[in-house]
């Protein structure tokens, strides 16, 4: 099992619950594929670097998990058509 951290950045415009309902769609697509989440950090509101779909702010939200060497591929593959995730990137943590 390597540990994982998969960096979300999303839309800014949406109303809490829905954007909770985002993030818990993500940590579902972790645990389907044997990931364990060991750690949520939600940074908040913050400016873009630069303009994606028209808009200039996102919610970044950072997860933590242990997984098999396949599964990112594959929460990747989840991510990529997600509504209302304006970027994603799986990166494995070194020990």
């Amino acid at each position: 099992m390597n540990k994982y951290e998969l960096a979300l950045v999303v839309n800014a415009k949406l109303e809490d619950e829905a954007r909770d309902a985002v993030v818990e769609k993500a940590k579902g697509y972790v645990t389907r594929y044997g990931g364990a989440i060991s750690e949520v950090e939600e940074w908040g509101k913050k400016r873009l670097a630069y303009e994606i779909q028209k808009m200039h702010e996102g919610y970044f939200y950072f997860i933590q998990f242990e997984a098999d060497p396949a599964a990112p591929g594959q929460i990747e593959s989840h991510m990529r058509i997600l509504d209302n995730v304006l970027r994603y990137l799986v990166v494995r943590k070194d020990a």
